[in-house]
């Protein structure tokens, strides 16, 4: 799949608010000044950290009522809109990754520092603190377009809508890339060469790599896979691998049973059954997303799916939009929570 849009994110128009001046830069990790109100204006702020994780606490609500979503770097949810009644306050807290490249690993640099941007029906910032997260999980995504931080609109990655959906204490580096497959993922060493060095004992590495390999035979699919399996042990971590996101191609009688919708390539390899196998014989979490997508898609049919793909923007009915990558993200949160691979303390529930 080929990325659709390489522009990097707008910036924001500021409004009334906190502060109608340009947000004043934090000192660099470590100084006096904390990192905190005095880095934002209305509806953004910006910190200037080194790469790292960062905990982040937010003081929401004003003296309206107010509701309150706060995204960051490129594109990610990091708190869904969280509504506070006028003259109150909500405490709110997340962990965020930090990283060069902020998005897709090939992609632009981005800005450096922690960027964040306030949106919502009605955004109220009463307090914000930043600070080094010193004893964070990280959930690595390894992926293609359907997962990577997508640096434009109307497309987005079921993994950069995940972070919303866990609390403080676990964060998100979203690795998945645009185009990759499971050979070039291992072959470019902005990808897997990157990634693997950072494990750490108890990460967790989340595997979804089928939709671009389309002339990978099974056995070199099913070596590849098991490469990123013991890559992932040998540092530690705990991989889990992830079936693909169906495309939404239906039969005559509003199935989804075909070869272009549940991946089966041009060879004949049935990647999710490969997938499924490696699972089984290596003894690794699986999280069924072809299944799970499949039903979900099917039970919505032709028409109320087409809100989950780009299928009205672009005719597309691979890549996701917002709320199809947030819905998609939400099956991922439901099964990290029922395979216990993340406390249940550490995920964010409605």
């Amino acid at each position: 799949m080929r990325r659709f849009n390489r522009a990097v994110l707008a910036a924001v128009t500021l409004s009334t608010g906190l502060s109608a001046l340009s947000a004043v830069p934090a000192q660099a990790y470590g100084a006096q000044r904390p990192l905190g109100i005095g880095n934002c204006t209305a509806t953004a702020c910006h910190f200037d950290v080194p790469a790292g994780t960062y905990d982040v606490k937010v003081l929401l609500g004003g003296e309206a009522a107010s509701s309150t979503s706060v995204t960051g770097e490129t594109r990610r949810a990091l708190l869904p809109e969280t509504a506070a009644p006028a003259g109150e306050r909500v405490a709110r807290s997340f962990t965020v990754n930090v990283r060069t490249p902020e998005g897709e690993p090939t992609g632009p640099t981005g800005t450096p520092g922690l960027d964040l941007v306030l949106g919502g029906s009605a955004p109220a910032l009463a307090d914000i603190k930043v600070t080094p997260a010193r004893h964070a999980r990280q959930i690595f995504l390894v992926g293609d377009s359907t997962v990577c931080d997508q640096p434009g609109d109307p497309y987005s990655g079921w993994g950069q809508q995940l972070p919303q959906y866990l609390r403080k204490g676990v964060s998100v580096a979203n690795y998945a890339d645009s185009g990759e497959s499971t050979v070039t993922y291992l072959a470019d060493s902005r990808l897997w060469a990157t990634v693997q060095p950072q494990i750490r004992p108890g990460d967790l590495v989340l595997i979804q790599l089928a939709h671009n390999d389309k002339t990978t035979d099974e056995a070199t699919y099913r070596a590849n896979l098991e490469t990123l399996v013991a890559g992932v042990r040998e540092k530690g971590g705990r991989p889990v691998l992830v079936t693909p996101i169906v495309r939404r191609w239906f039969n005559a009688d509003g199935t989804l049973n075909n070869g272009t919708a549940l991946l089966v390539n041009g060879l004949g390899v049935d990647h999710p059954a490969v997938i499924r196998s490696v699972a089984a014989a290596e003894d690794v979490p699986l999280i069924d997303l072809t299944a799970k997508t499949k039903a979900l898609v099917e039970s919505l049919g032709v028409e109320a799916s087409k809100a989950l793909y780009l299928y009205n923007e672009k005719r597309d009915n691979t890549h996701t939009s917002v709320h199809g990558a947030t819905v998609y993200a939400d099956l991922v949160r439901d099964e990290l929570a029922a395979l216990h691979l993340v406390p249940q303390g550490l995920v964010r529930v409605g």
